[in-house]
């Protein structure tokens, strides 16, 4: 980020992650709990998303509601609801003016962000999945929970999941 300005846009990471802090398998979410796609949703709707190349390309399309950053040092592409960086320097220069910018994976852009990222909206998936894809480790007593939900397994959600906001202390 840019010190020299005098608005600093608030970097929030979201994520959901198992205890052993699996974020994905093959390309894809390992799980399927659907109120925590709908509280993604919610999170995230009318600010800027961030994510990598690969995640972009699992999810498919842009996200409506949303600016939607693709961060790529290899593929340059023109999309009408997509803006293209080759660097993170490049997608903070852009979101500037932004009060929130929301990095959405993967797991390379989390550990770049979250050294200044003061926010986690985590969704703590409590069942022992693998994965092949893992969220840094980080220090979680640099942290402090300012809001928690336990949630319940039920025939739409195949695990007991913990929804976590953490503010960094």
């Amino acid at each position: 980020m840019n010190t020299d300005n005098k608005h600093q846009p608030k970097i929030s990471i979201i994520v959901a992650m198992t205890d052993k802090r699996v974020i994905g398998r093959d390309n894809d979410l390992p799980w399927r709990l659907p109120n925590d796609l709908k509280r993604f949703k919610n999170i995230t709707w009318g600010k800027p998303i961030v994510m990598g190349r690969k995640t972009f390309e699992s999810i498919g399309k842009a996200l409506p509601g949303r600016r939607n950053i693709v961060l790529s040092r290899s593929v340059s592409r023109s999309d009408e609801d997509v803006e293209w960086f080759a660097s993170l320097a490049e997608a903070w220069q852009a979101l500037a003016d932004e009060p929130e910018i929301m990095i959405i994976g993967g797991a390379q852009l989390f550990s770049d962000t979250l050294p200044v990222a003061e926010r986690i909206y985590l969704t703590e998936v409590q069942s022992d999945i693998d994965g092949d894809v893992l969220f840094p480790e980080f220090d979680r007593s640099q942290w402090q929970a300012v809001e928690s939900e336990q949630c319940q397994a039920d025939d739409r959600h195949a695990c007991d999941y913990r929804f976590v906001t953490l503010e960094r202390t």
